[in-house]
């Protein structure tokens, strides 16, 4: 295994997902997993009213998109994410890298960046 595997997962607002999904097909991203998931950060949460009365609310609304490349650059992937998900307001997302050191394709046994390619 000689090429370098890495993972890139990306929180951010669920209305953001199909331009992020649609670039990052241009840039060669064939495989994402996506969870919805919950979560505050800068802004503390909201204030919101409910029946007349400030309800506080802590968690955003968020989605979760893990990447795992190979053969794609790392540095596309993020300056993609960081133009399609940039309004230059909190609550964009963040952005983490991280070194992975096997992927193994389960139908196959291919191993690397092998298991990566969709290739039959």
């Amino acid at each position: 295994m000689s090429d370098k595997l890495t993972k890139i997962e990306i929180i951010t607002r669920p209305t953001k997902f199909d331009e992020l999904k649609q670039e990052l097909a241009k840039i060669g991203v064939s495989g994402l997993t996506v969870s919805n998931v919950l979560g505050c950060g800068l802004q503390k949460g909201f204030t919101e009213l409910y029946r007349g009365i400030k309800r506080e609310v802590n968690m955003h609304e968020r989605i979760k998109v893990e990447i795992v490349v190979c053969k794609v650059p790392v540095q596309s992937v993020i300056d993609t994410a960081r133009q399609v998900l940039n309004t230059g307001k909190p609550g964009d997302g963040k952005i983490f890298v991280y070194e992975l050191a096997n992927a193994i394709k389960v139908r196959t046994g291919e191993e690397g960046c092998d298991a990566l390619q969709n290739e039959n």
